[in-house]
């Protein structure tokens, strides 16, 4: 399958914005209350409905703008003039800008597990230290 989109090609515009969110068509089925087989219908149909379009973005996520101003050329330029702490009002996405380092976050969840991990398992041990004690009192 191509990944260049045909300019005017709406079904192909929204199976790409689809797969640029990792999302399988049964998922926009599901959002859209339809079934896959309708999902894979529209995305070959070269037009669509103004009513169903404005489905397909909201399931989406993005504006129905998005939809039809939607280039793979829009995608790459987007990635590649990303800088921090700016909002490039890219075709997609244009209002995900993460301002932290992702990483970061990881690590922080990763200390916060292991720190709560330390504290259960010293509960445990002051049970058991506990016990022994009443066992050894008797």
């Amino acid at each position: 399958m191509s990944t260049v989109t045909k300019p005017n090609h709406i079904g192909r515009k929204i199976s790409r914005i689809r797969e640029l969110k990792d999302m399988k068509q049964e998922a926009l089925a599901q959002a859209m209350g339809t079934n896959q087989q309708a999902i894979s219908i529209m995305e070959n149909s070269e037009t669509i409905e103004e009513e169903k379009l404005k489905e397909v973005a909201k399931a989406l996520g993005v504006t129905v703008e998005a939809i039809k101003n939607f280039s793979e050329e829009g995608v790459f330029n987007y990635f590649n003039n990303f800088s921090d702490n700016s909002i490039n009002q890219g075709p997609i996405g244009a209002h995900n800008v993460c301002h932290f380092n992702p990483l970061d976050k990881l690590m922080e969840s990763v200390d916060e597990n292991k720190r709560l991990y330390e504290r259960l398992l010293q509960a445990e041990k002051d049970k058991i230290e506990y016990l022994e004690k009443l066992l050894k009192a008797k």
